[in-house]
């Protein structure tokens, strides 16, 4: 159990979204200059192959109107190609030939398709074609051979070596550090053990990872099955996640396979800038609720005298709040409910409906009043809370803020709804409301809202917010 004693309030950082510094992603420029040498390669190779076979080209006009008007296309085509197989991946210390070769003859069959069906007047020999396919394969399979070569005898002078950290299991560390040394590529900066990301030891080796401009971090699985939410640390670090080995049947958004020697391993690569999405939400926050405002300020007058007519008391009510690493802030409402209702929780505590009772709900709760049962029906007493959203205390969407009296109930694993900023509404809200009658289940969806965010979730639980208080789905 877990009070507000031991609740930390000092050195509190920015939502887990947000960047921690980080303007772009670890590594990148030495991975460009890798890339642009290699495209340089293959385009070099793919218009030389091409001048050779056109060369011996029967029909001069012809020739003349393929070095003009073709290289272009050969050079957008192959190039496409062979990226879309994923062969521009430069971590990667060699090449898959065969992909390769398959590659090109697909990107020269699309050539040969392009000529006939919209240059029917440019006519190119079937040897022609069948030459510069010919070069193509020898010369890019050449280049790529001599280009990984060159890398990596760079990586084994330690010219090129990308600095790497490992978090796992004791039992497993042995088999770990030798699976990544094995790759030659990598420079293995040091080893923590699995209680390094628990929830009290990880802002220390976060940090550390961040100073020693770690690029990439393998985790064994048993060490971050538990703890998937992390992800948001290492990509707002700018920092690329390695998840070794993996269980095919877990698969976070924005994860991808790839391999680590013949181990598959669950890749969650780092953004090229670093909670810039984070960024674009926050703009979208503060320029939605400044139109909200103003398009509802009437309704809110309105409000605001029905309260009055209504029952003795304030219009708004105020209530400490635990918000973004459990700092607690105010958080307004119009108010629904007696001035001393506060007082009277106590004794409905054993009313309360929430199984575990973590919190508090109840249904027909003697304590609200008349008009306050018609702003709950359609949530109208949250609007307030677009000021919070100004002061950046909320977001429009996020996990719910508590009271104190509910964080002290919470144990450890709640604790992860406390690192993004609390929303007016979230997928908890829009999956039930107040039908959802048990804390954990409420959690669940707080928890797969953090590991899956994107701009276009908020979205999405913005809209179906609307259709929810629209028809009163679970409100009281």
């Amino acid at each position: 159990m877990i009070t507000t004693s031991s609740i930390p309030l000092g050195n509190l950082k920015s939502d887990l979204r947000s960047a921690k510094g980080a303007i772009k992603k670890r590594g990148l420029a030495i991975k460009i200059l890798q890339l642009i040498a290699l495209i340089l390669l293959d385009a070099t190779s793919l218009i030389l192959a091409w001048k050779l076979a056109a060369f011996y080209e029967t029909s001069l006009e012809s020739h003349l109107k393929a070095q003009a008007s073709f290289e272009l296309i050969i050079l957008i085509v192959q190039l496409g190609i062979i990226a879309s197989k994923g062969l521009y991946d430069v971590r990667v210390p060699s090449c898959n030939y065969a992909r390769l070769i398959t590659a090109i003859s697909l990107s020269n069959f699309f050539l040969l398709l392009i000529a006939f069906f919209y240059e029917p007047n440019f006519y190119v020999s079937r040897s022609t074609f069948i030459m510069f396919w010919l070069l193509s394969v020898v010369f890019i399979c050449t280049t790529r051979f001599i280009f990984y070569v060159a890398t990596r005898n760079l990586y084994k002078l330690g010219v090129i070596r990308y600095p790497v950290f490992l978090i796992t299991d004791v039992e497993e560390q042995d088999n770990n550090v030798k699976l990544i040394e094995k790759e030659n590529c990598y420079k293995l900066i040091g080893v923590a053990e699995a209680s390094s990301l628990d929830r009290h030891n990880r802002e220390v080796i976060l940090e550390f990872l961040y100073n020693q401009d770690v690029l990439e971090v393998f985790v064994s699985w048993n060490a971050i099955k538990k703890r998937l939410y992390l992800y948001w640390y290492f990509l707002s670090a700018g920092i690329t996640l390695q998840i070794l080995p993996i269980e095919r049947e877990i698969l976070p958004s924005k994860s991808k396979l790839s391999m680590i020697g013949d181990v598959p391993c669950l890749t969650i690569p780092a953004p090229l800038i670093a909670g810039g999405d984070f960024w674009v939400k926050r703009c979208f926050d503060i320029v939605c609720t400044i139109i909200l405002l103003l398009l509802l300020s009437p309704v809110c007058l309105i409000i605001a005298l029905l309260i009055k007519l209504d029952s003795p008391g304030p219009v708004f009510f105020k209530q400490n709040r635990i918000g973004l690493h459990c700092k607690q802030f105010k958080i307004w409402k119009f108010r629904t409910m007696n001035i001393n209702a506060e007082k009277l929780l106590e004794t409905l505590e054993a009313k309360n409906e929430i199984k575990d009772g973590i919190l508090f709900k109840l249904k027909d709760d003697p304590r609200i009043t008349r008009i306050g049962k018609l702003l709950r029906l359609y949530s109208l007493d949250e609007l307030p809370q677009l000021f919070n959203v100004l002061l950046g205390e909320m977001s429009l969407v996020g996990p719910r803020p508590h009271t104190i009296r509910d964080v002290e109930r919470f144990q450890a694993n709640h604790f992860i709804r406390q690192e993004v900023l609390p929303g007016i509404t979230g997928l908890w809200q829009v999956s039930g409301r107040s039908n959802i009658d048990n804390f954990e289940d409420g959690v669940k969806l707080d928890i797969i809202y953090i590991e899956n965010w994107s701009l276009w979730l908020d979205l999405k639980i913005l809209l179906k917010t609307v259709k929810v208080v629209l028809q009163k789905t679970g409100a009281y």
